[in-house]
């Protein structure tokens, strides 16, 4: 009887190794044949389209002059030209903070608007 025992064990061992190895077959077949497509690929696409759009927006802030608000004077400057205007009118400190809030006042001073009646 025990050698009876032995043949099973034996027996059910050999079958996981070859159910085992059947597997590991089939799946790199599988992982090799079969195409898969990247599950982001359109999402990264659409993300780099983003990122350039972004870029391209934020060189035209830092780069180039703009009228942010007409009524209110207020303007978008480049970094060079407004550190250039900053140091030209801080010669005179008195002056430039005086300026600097009456320009405050003026921005923050709410906005008429006009009726159409």
């Amino acid at each position: 009887m025990k050698s009876v025992t032995i043949n099973r064990a034996s027996g059910a061992a050999l079958g996981l190794i070859i159910a085992s190895a059947i597997f590991a077959f089939v799946t790199v077949g599988v992982k090799v044949l079969v195409p898969a497509t990247g599950i982001d690929a359109d999402r990264a696409a659409s993300r780099a389209k983003a990122l350039a759009e972004i870029h391209a927006t934020e060189e035209i802030s830092l780069k180039y002059p703009a009228v942010l608000d007409a009524k209110r004077g207020i303007v978008r400057l480049p970094i060079e030209t407004a550190m250039a205007l900053a140091a030209q009118k801080w010669q005179d400190p008195a002056a430039a903070r005086a300026d600097l809030n009456s320009r405050e006042e003026k921005a923050i001073a709410p906005v008429k608007t006009e009726s159409f009646e």
